[in-house]
């Protein structure tokens, strides 16, 4: 997209007032929400996924923000809706990109030597600094092995008391869980480690290695591997064994403008707006089909055919399309944090769909109660959680709970007492025999088989999901923009943010 472009479509964000057009005499006056659900199709979906298949194709297998190919993603959106009568905001930030330049290597030196493989033994975290370190391990305080039962048992590195002892100079071992990776790592440096590995926790779910990120640039070689490998290499240490490792990075960290695509209908109540919000952008390391391309082209038909419709709706209604979801969420938390009081404060709820179509699905609906997981969202998410709970109830199809653990874009609305919901097809957790009997599907395989890889493409997007899901999501976005939304109560950002200190985190986010 030409920089004229993007400084034309820009404006301040207390101007969010991009419009649909529609011509009032052919407005329902009595809305239908089934003529709706019947209008957003799975067809005009893969017709929009097709687009970012193609574009992902035309720039190096990837539409991750800072790259050309997510420019064209937004050029795509952008086009999409001005065609369907809208006049679509491009909110520009500047973010920390990162890339991995070159491989990277982890492998034991002694007492016996052992090469791990990149890609399945360990990752490079994102953000990392570049570096080629060999020292003694070290194990933190608070390492739980085994593991407890639940998630986020063990503490460790989360305390600089975690670091009694520390050698400075050796490299640091610290399990996953509780706080962010980006606090581990800090109070690692602090202690004077020349580097980290850290390692899943243990519990079925988070055993494997897998991509995560420290949500903004280290200067020292970061690492994360499995359970396993690192349980091994706990036991060995704590067996007598003097144990050294080799880590070599090279990486890339610069600061880089990116997007958020804003699109308001013009009809509706200004202090009622329901914001509707998926993340455009896919992981470096591939096109990002089912995440979050899923999401984006759902929300992308629900607006197009909103218009085809000449809807008015009683609620105005803000498409959102976030960019850099995969550096930590940083499209929607600037959107909230630079967005006027006054306009913060009309916003009545956000419903964030975010992987829609996993090809090993399950009907994941946020638990806004926080009766089956224990963490509710704020007051009157209970609400947005029991109208997904009665569409499903009404059409035979069993959903389960998954949890605000901060993981997706709702998190910075729920971090200033904003209602949220929405809805999710699974990710990087492991399908049980039990919901093999429920979903079908294969037990003991990932929910997204290609999560964060370069096979995230459109054959394997699940149709049944994306199709189930976009009608429960056409169904709640009707009823929200004609209903009456939860009254709203204040929370401050700081309180919000200590309870979300103990959230257990998404592979693509900061927390642990």
């Amino acid at each position: 997209m030409a920089q004229s472009r993007r400084l034309a479509a820009v404006i301040g964000l207390g101007l969010l007032a991009s419009t649909f057009l529609v011509t009032p005499a052919s407005a329902r006056s009595h809305p239908d929400v089934g003529d709706f659900r019947r209008a957003v199709t799975v067809r005009g979906i893969v017709h929009h996924l097709d687009a970012l298949a193609d574009i992902a194709n035309d720039n190096g297998g990837t539409r991750a923000s800072g790259t050309p190919g997510y420019e064209d993603s937004v050029d795509y959106v952008v086009h999409r809706l001005r065609r369907a009568g809208y006049r679509p905001t491009v909110q520009a930030f500047e973010f920390p990109f990162f890339q991995q330049t070159g491989p990277s290597t982890f492998e034991k030196t002694a007492p016996d030597a052992q090469i791990y493989a990149e890609g399945s033994d360990f990752f490079l975290m994102d953000f990392s600094g570049t570096g080629d370190v060999t020292a003694g391990l070290q194990p933190t305080n608070d390492i739980v092995i085994p593991p407890g039962a639940e998630p986020s048992t063990s503490n460790a590195g989360c305390e600089p008391e975690d670091f009694t002892g520390f050698t400075p100079g050796n490299i640091a071992l610290i399990q996953r869980g509780t706080c962010t990776f980006e606090q581990k790592a800090d109070n690692a440096i602090a202690a004077g480690a020349v580097g980290v590995v850290m390692f899943n926790e243990g519990q079925p779910g988070r055993t494997d290695a897998g991509e995560f990120t420290l949500g903004r640039p280290f200067d020292i070689p970061v690492v994360f591997t499995s359970f396993a490998i690192g349980e091994a290499l706990y036991n060995q240490i704590q067996g007598g064994a003097s144990v050294s490792v080799h880590l070599t990075t090279q990486t890339l960290s610069e600061q880089r403008t990116t997007w958020n695509v804003i699109a308001d209908t013009r009809r509706g109540r200004a202090d009622r707006t329901i914001v509707v919000g998926a993340h455009l952008d896919s992981v470096l390391a591939g096109p990002g089909i089912n995440d979050n391309g899923s999401g984006s082209a759902t929300i992308l038909e629900l607006a197009e055919e909103l218009s085809d419709l000449h809807v008015r709706p009683t609620n105005r209604i803000r498409f959102a399309f976030w960019g850099a979801e995969e550096s930590g969420l940083l499209g929607s938390e600037h959107y909230v944090t630079t967005l006027p009081e006054t306009e913060l404060a009309n916003i009545a709820l956000n419903l964030n769909f975010d992987m829609v179509g996993s090809d090993n699905f399950v009907r994941f609906v946020y638990d806004g109660d926080g009766s089956a997981t224990g963490t509710a969202g704020p007051p009157g998410s209970d609400q947005i959680e029991q109208q997904f709970l009665d569409y499903f109830a009404s059409q035979g199809l069993p959903v389960e709970a998954t949890p605000f653990d901060g993981r997706s874009d709702y998190g910075p609305f729920i971090d200033v007492g904003i209602p949220a919901g929405g809805l999710f097809t699974g990710a990087e957790g492991i399908k049980t025999p039990e919901q093999v009997a429920i979903y079908g599907g294969t037990a003991g395989e990932q929910y997204d088989p290609c999560y964060h890889q370069a096979c995230d493409v459109l054959a394997g997007v699940n149709r049944t999901a994306l199709d189930q899901m976009s009608d429960a999501t056409a169904t709640a976005t009707w009823e929200w923009a004609f209903g009456t939304p939860p009254a709203r109560t204040t929370a401050t950002a700081s309180a919000a943010t200590a309870a979300m200190s103990t959230a257990s985190g998404r592979g693509h986010t900061l927390a642990s």
